[in-house]
Formats: structure tokens, sequence, C-alpha cells
């Protein structure tokens, strides 16, 4: 009978081997969010509750044709406001969001792709990596990331509000994009490392 020293360093022996597993979990995971929230940038909703984001963005708000208007034009999720919808589809909101989301996807799809292509599954690692680095700054360009100063002693930096914390989140994946972006440059050296030892040996 094993005593219970020797049945949990059986277990660490074992957990040693879930990086492996947490690898794919990663690509997986990293791929579920541009798919899923990519395939929701064409639904009106989504498209809305990015506006402040886009239009105090330094390098996105030229996509809007009047971004600095925004504010009087916000809606919340879930409610209809015709007026304001046709606002944000001069806005070019929709037109925008659509194209953001086609790219989302597509690199959810790269990510993906690393279990039939090594090449473009690191073309979809280190866009997954950059993905958040635009992603992250809009809590220094956005006043809505942080909560508001409505009366409440608690406002401002380093109070996020919920864009601002759902915005904190790609943090993680930044750190997933980085092992994603490893694994595939150590499968990538493996691939042409195998030729070079098959020659070797039939020498």
């Amino acid at each position: 009978m094993n005593s219970p020293n020797t049945l949990l360093q059986k277990l660490l022996i074992q957990a040693t081997q879930l990086d492996k597993l947490g690898v794919h979990l990663i690509r997986i995971g990293v791929a579920i969010i541009f798919i899923w929230i990519g395939a929701l940038k064409f639904v009106p909703y989504e498209a809305d509750s990015i506006t402040p984001f886009v239009a105090n963005s330094p390098v996105m708000s030229f996509f809007y044709a009047h971004p600095e208007e925004y504010k009087a034009h916000l809606t919340h999720e879930g409610q209809l406001d015709t007026a304001q919808r046709q606002w944000q589809t001069d806005n070019h909101t929709y037109a925008f969001s659509d194209g953001l989301g086609t790219v989302e996807i597509l690199i959810g799809l790269m990510v993906l792709s690393y279990a039939f292509s090594k090449r473009m599954g690191m073309v979809g690692s280190i866009l997954a990596f950059l993905t958040p680095l635009v992603t992250l700054s809009f809590l220094i360009t956005t006043p809505e990331a942080w909560v508001s100063s409505l009366g409440d002693a608690d406002y401002g930096f380093p109070y996020l509000s919920g864009g601002g914390r759902l915005v904190l989140k790609d943090v993680l994946m930044l750190a997933g994009a980085v092992v994603m972006i490893a694994d595939s440059a150590r499968q990538l050296l493996q691939t042409k490392a195998a030729p070079v030892a098959y020659e070797a040996q039939s020498v």
C-alpha cells in the first residue's frame, strides 16, 4: 500500500506533464474568444458597445465618421433605439465592427490551424499576441474604462469600470499568446531538424 507521501509524489510527477495539455487548452481557449467575440461584432449591440474604445483611439478613430459625437449616441445592451442605431450606421460603426469581426475570426482560425500547419499556427499566435496590445491601450485612451465621477468617492484610477475590467483580462490573452509563440517556434525548429537528422543517418 502506498504511503500518503508516495501517492502525493506520484501525483506531483503526473502534474509536471500538464503543461503539454495546457498549451493545447490555451490555443483552444484563445481561439474560442476570438471566434465567438468576432462573430458578435456583426451584431449591433456589440458594435455599439465598442464605440467609446474606437472613438477615443488615436489609431482607430478615423474609421468613424463622427468619433467626437459618440457620447450622445450610446445605448445599453438589449436596448433598441432606432434613432441612435441610424446614427451608428451613418458613423460607420457597423461597417468597422464587421471588418474587425472578420479579422478576429480569421485570427481564431489561424490559431487553431497549428494542428495541420505549424507556420500558420505561428502567424496566428503572433497576431493573438499583438491584438491584446492594442486592446490594453484602451485603458490609456478611453475615459469610459474607469469609473466616472458621479458622486461616489471611488472613481478614476484604479477603479476600473465594467468595460475596463473586460479590457484588463486581455493580460491573460497576452500571456497565453507568449506560450503559444514559444510552442510554435519549438515545433517549427523540430520540423526543420527532422530532415537534417534523416539525411545524416542516410550518409
